[in-house]
């Protein structure tokens, strides 16, 4: 069946090749600057490129208030993040920027218009008051109760399934969601929006600053109502009650949002009042919302940290369309670099931990927090009493809100920092939210991914928290366990941890030369009887566990067909193309969570691919670090001791098979 007309965009498939449509305004610009040797300030196509980019920043500045929720979470009309399936359906929010762009551009270059001097007289006058008035009384008699029916029009069938049903496809609003529909909606909000600005010119009283003020003012108005944060408080409504029909409130268009059969208006809900549909729930419901009646405290938090100037403006408040992605380096994001720099500095000064992102999951608020803290920061000496006292404030913080379950991200755990997370929990025994580094989920991650079949394992980094734990697991499965390790005392300390029978499978080695065999040392349990034993032709060792960062020349010690297993961070460089490399610890959060739309970010950044192409590693969609999901389980499991220090080599499997049965799986 054929699509109705005006009900898909004629560039749907070009994708982002859609801006090249663009070009014919920009040759324009070119053009006249060629041919006048400078920009022409007079020029009506130069307005129409620079309007253009102050509507799209006007929407993008709205959305990141928005979506900034250390300022915002309180104030949240519906407290539910925008999920990835909202997020791929307003992907292309700006079209109808596009669209209105170039029946500018069509005016513009009208013969018919040029020939009638509507526009270009206007250009050498920045400002007419009596064009405001005249836009002003058109929006209110005309632009208003047009927009008013003809919305009405649409909520009725056939229309709302052909043309508005899209619109409304999700209860949460964002101002994206305000440029999201069909052409045909587009097309009424351009005569509506128009209707104004064609009147004052063609009483030759328009202005280049009616042009800007209005259409800016139009989108900013749009915005607001669509950003699903409460800003006007009640008691203007109550100083000036008449106010309150005269503009809404992003609470009156969220009701309209879900309810879908009352308050119809653009701006002024006085026309919902006229014609019978104003949602008489509104204002009472706008108030609660305001003084913070809607907020919730978390069931759960994740505390990360911020890993670098790049990755910081991958988080749901800057770009959505970087944030909705697997991270990469945007070029797009270059320029914005010295203004996140900056920021680093003023976090760095002045800052305390704070609420990046939040989803739900089987009814509780899962949320993420960040520590104003960068990666390279946590390697700094001076830096450390500073780092933990953060994360001790996040943590007494998260216990006064009723959090249940606190996870610690990377280097918040870190060892040398604080004994992953004991030095709190020592600290404050009294505390009632669980503080979980999730580890015990990530040797899970990491031991499961070894195949069946294998007898013998070289592992680096093997007497660090994840190391001993990967070695004692592996050795009482009757698995060799290689591990690299200059220190006899810390390699005696973890074998005298495992069982006297399974003692002899775990091996000290100081170089990477003996992971090119295993049987010499399946034969001896020291490197000196080792070499004793007179053998043939010795088996290659193909499963590496990666725990502390290799360098290209020490990967060359691995045979062809490696498979390096990483728990490593940053990961390594994937530089032999004869190996395989494997990802992060990582699990994909159950199919029933709602409201999630960020990839989480991974530790640090930075690897190439087998291939030796140059890729940046993060989180798919719905994919969080092992860490992250070991404290979901933690909460989802309602197990009530802390999980810090060393790991319990006894709870790994189960805590696998209890990530397992609450739908999580590995990435």
């Amino acid at each position: 069946m054929a699509a109705p007309p005006l009900s898909s965009w004629p560039w749907a498939s070009l994708g982002s090749y859609k801006y090249v449509l663009y070009g014919a305004v920009v040759w324009k610009v070119a053009e006249e600057w060629r041919q006048q040797g400078a920009a022409a300030a007079g020029s009506w196509w130069l307005h129409l490129l620079l309007l253009f980019a102050a509507r799209g920043l006007t929407y993008q500045l709205w959305f990141s208030y928005g979506n900034m929720l250390f300022f915002t979470r309180r104030r949240r009309v519906v407290p539910d993040s925008v999920d990835f399936r909202q997020v791929d359906a307003e992907w292309d929010w700006d079209n109808f920027l596009l669209l209105q762009t170039l029946i500018g551009a069509t005016l513009v270059g009208s013969p018919a218009v040029a020939r009638q001097q509507l526009l270009l007289p206007s250009l050498k006058q920045a400002w007419d008051p009596r064009g405001w008035a005249i836009a002003l009384l058109l929006h209110v008699l005309v632009a208003e109760p047009l927009f008013y029916w003809a919305h009405r029009a649409l909520h009725r069938a056939p229309l709302f399934s052909r043309y508005h049903a899209a619109h409304h496809h999700a209860s949460v609003t964002t101002p994206l969601t305000a440029g999201f529909g069909t052409p045909l909606e587009s097309l009424l909000l351009t005569v509506v929006m128009g209707v104004p600005l064609a009147g004052a010119f063609l009483m030759g009283v328009g202005s280049v600053g009616l042009v800007y003020g209005h259409v800016l003012l139009f989108d900013f108005l749009r915005s607001m109502g669509y950003s699903n944060v409460e800003v006007i408080s009640p008691r203007v409504f109550q100083a000036v009650p008449l106010l309150r029909y005269l503009i809404y409130t992003p609470t009156y268009l969220s009701l309209h949002h879900r309810e879908k059969d009352s308050n119809f208006c653009l701006f002024m809900p006085v026309f919902d009042l006229l014609g019978g549909t104003l949602n008489h729930k509104s204002w009472e419901l706008q108030k609660e919302v305001y003084l913070g009646k809607n907020d919730k405290a978390p069931d759960f938090v994740f505390l990360a940290h911020v890993v670098d100037i790049m990755a910081s403006m991958h988080v749901p408040f800057v770009l959505r369309s970087c944030s909705s992605t697997p991270f990469a380096n945007h070029f797009i994001l270059l320029p914005f670099w010295p203004v996140a720099f900056g920021f680093m500095l003023l976090m760095w000064c002045c800052s305390k931990t704070f609420l990046v992102s939040s989803y739900r999951l089987r009814g509780n608020l899962h949320q993420m927090w960040t520590v104003p803290r960068y990666g390279f920061q946590y390697f700094i000496p001076a830096a450390k009493k500073g780092i933990n006292e953060q994360i001790e404030l996040a943590i007494l913080r998260a216990d006064r809100m009723g959090v249940k379950v606190l996870s610690l991200a990377a280097l918040n755990k870190n060892e040398a920092l604080n004994g992953g997370g004991t030095l709190f929990v020592n600290k404050h025994p009294e505390l009632r939210v669980r503080v979980v580094h999730g580890n015990t989920l990530t040797a899970a991650v990491i031991l499961n991914e070894i195949p069946s079949n294998v007898k013998d394992v070289f592992l680096t980094g093997a007497t660090s928290k994840l190391g001993r734990a990967i070695a004692l697991y592996l050795c009482r499965k009757k698995i060799r366990v290689l591990m690299l390790t200059l220190s006899s005392e810390r390699f005696l300390k973890i074998q005298r941890e495992a069982p006297a029978e399974f003692q002899q499978y775990l091996v000290q080695v100081t170089k990477y030369q003996p992971a090119q065999n295993c049987k010499l040392y399946a034969l001896a349990s020291s490197m000196e009887k080792a070499k004793e034993a007179k053998v043939g032709w010795m088996a290659l060792l193909q499963t590496w566990l990666v725990g502390k960062w290799l360098s290209p020349r020490e990967q060359r010690w691995a045979p062809a067909g490696t498979h390096f297993h990483q728990f490593v961070v940053p990961p390594i460089i994937g530089f032999r193309r004869d190996c395989t490399y494997g990802k992060l610890a990582a699990m994909r959060l159950p199919k029933d969570l709602q409201g999630l739309g960020y990839c989480e970010l991974a530790d640090m950044a930075g690897r190439r691919s087998p291939g030796n192409i140059c890729v940046q590693y993060t989180m798919e969609r719905g994919v969080v670090h092992a860490c992250h999901a070991g404290g979901v389980v933690h909460f989802l499991e309602g197990w009530e001791h802390h999980e810090v220090g060393a790991i319990d080599v006894d709870r790994i499997d189960v805590v696998w098979k209890a990530a397992l049965k609450h739908g999580l799986t590995p990435a």
